[in-house]
């Protein structure tokens, strides 16, 4: 059956940008085109599409995107700081607003579907699927290869950020990779408004084969912005799918090798510089806010930076976790990047890590602090512990110098490193390099480990909680167990 839209929604949305998913699509509309009609338009004109690619990308940053009005609600950004919180490396010090504290650190949302950061994260991410799917749809379908050049560029970046968000739900909804486990429903074009849940093993063929496509399309795609996914940033999301898997190491190292080059590693006092702008030529992926985007409080920045109207200025205070800290040594630059304990409120936060320029406390409003997404360094450290999880550990070295170059004045440690030894030293650095970024979560499951908060968390000190503890993981919301029948069942 085709699927059909309105004329109206749909010529604004694919026109001029406005981005939507569920709004446009109506089951029994009087005028309609169908996806045939607009694929036949977008091969005379890619404007027909690059509208709602556009606004794909407005998601990712938008407020209220996981359909609630929390103030934790900001698009991808905002469940990086989920992450990163779960993952223990992200404490929240001092609460006096509340965000965070009962849902995520005390762990209430994991261990109670009924919780609305379950329903926002999944409603974000496949929000994000189902904007993919209109403009994959409008292309010609997944198998479809464009004659338009630019069409060819704008598929390659629809499969790629339909990719990203299965492999943030894989992450989110599953305590680890277990191929036969059934865990979410795979949507991969318009028709199917409800699907049971599948096996782990078809999600993760579903992203491999989207990214290994979109790198195919995307060859010879110059982007004029970095928050367009461009082949380098492609092989970065296909190198984290293949490490989540923990069998694909060879592809890991290979995909970060490549993926890398053109870029530089942040240097000298660039660690110290406040990470708040997309051009730093170390940075793969991110977003220029501007003030046309009207993100304030409602931000990350506004949740992190001291230095931002802000929860972090205001009361809600985001330090480095104690114990990650005391592990950074006292030559290493990234030290100062948080302010050193004093007994004050502001103790450990990232004060010299993220602020906007003018370094007033509370000053930014409205945020104009750029969002990153991914950075190079990303790709060094992955690409290190590809090579050591293949047994190459003089690789891994390799990569890992590289970065730590440019952070401590003495690297020669590493060389007596070998075997676990090595990877665990990987994952530490990791940990301390991508701090806020994100990626914690990340590193805590590929490296299945064992968190133990330090003493400047607010609760669960000094309690060891493994990486496929229940409490690390959300539950699919209670208003997708109610409404797809298919779920319901699969659940009784």
């Amino acid at each position: 059956m085709k699927n059909i839209f309105k004329i109206t929604g749909v010529a604004s949305l694919l026109l001029f940008g406005v981005s939507c998913s569920e709004d446009f699509l109506e089951e029994k509309p009087s005028e309609f085109l169908t996806t045939d009609q607009i694929a036949d338009a977008a091969e005379k004109n890619p404007a027909v599409v690059r509208g709602t690619l556009t606004g794909i990308y407005a998601l990712m940053v938008e407020t209220g995107t996981g359909g609630t009005g929390g103030h934790d609600d900001f698009g991808h950004k905002g469940y990086d700081i989920f992450g990163d919180m779960l993952s223990g490396d992200m404490a929240l010090s001092v609460s006096t607003y509340g965000w965070y504290r009962a849902s995520i650190t005390e762990f209430q949302a994991p261990l109670d579907f009924t919780a609305l950061d379950n329903y926002q994260v999944w409603r974000y991410y496949y929000r994000i699927i189902r904007s993919s799917n209109t403009v994959i749809a409008a292309l010609g379908g997944n198998d479809a290869l464009p004659e338009l050049e630019e069409n060819r560029f704008i598929l390659g970046q629809a499969k790629a950020i339909r990719a990203h968000s299965y492999f943030y739900l894989t992450q989110y909804f599953a305590k680890s990779f277990d191929p036969s486990e059934e865990i979410l429903p795979i949507y991969d074009d318009l028709e199917d408004q409800n699907g049971p849940k599948v096996a782990t093993s078809e999600i993760y063929a579903l992203m491999e084969s989207d990214l290994n496509s979109a790198i195919s399309l995307l060859d010879g795609f110059n982007r004029t912005q970095k928050n367009e996914i461009d082949i380098s940033v492609a092989k970065g999301i296909l190198a984290y799918v293949y490490g989540a898997r923990g069998d694909k190491w060879q592809e890991v190292y290979d995909l970060t090798n490549d993926a890398k080059a053109g870029y530089s590693i942040i240097t000298g006092d660039g660690v110290v510089g406040g990470f708040n702008d997309v051009n730093d030529p170390s940075w793969m992926w991110g977003v220029d806010i501007t003030s046309d985007l009207s993100l304030a409080l409602v931000s990350w920045w506004g949740q992190v930076d001291r230095f931002t109207y802000s929860y972090a200025w205001a009361g809600d205070a985001k330090a480095i976790d104690e114990d990650l800290y005391d592990a950074i040594p006292d030559n290493d630059l990234r030290k100062a990047q948080f302010r050193a304990p004093t007994d004050n409120y502001a103790d450990l936060m990232p004060l010299n890590k993220f602020y906007s320029p003018e370094r007033v406390i509370g000053g930014q409003n409205p945020v104009t602090t750029d969002y990153v997404f991914m950075r190079v360094e990303e790709m060094y450290l992955l690409n290190a512990e590809a090579a050591a999880n293949l047994g190459r550990d003089a690789d891994a070295i390799i990569s890992l110098k590289a970065l730590l170059n440019e952070r401590l004045d003495d690297v020669s440690y590493l060389d007596a490193l070998a075997g676990q030894a090595l990877k665990d030293e990987i994952y530490l650095q990791t940990r301390i390099e991508l701090w806020g970024e994100g990626k914690s979560y990340l590193a805590m499951k590929r490296n299945k480990a064992t968190i133990v908060r330090g003493p400047n968390h607010l609760s669960f000190v000094g309690v060891p909680i493994p990486y496929n503890d229940e409490r690390l993981t959300f539950e699919i919301p209670e208003s997708e167990i109610q409404n797809n029948p298919f779920i319901s069942t699969q659940n009784n």
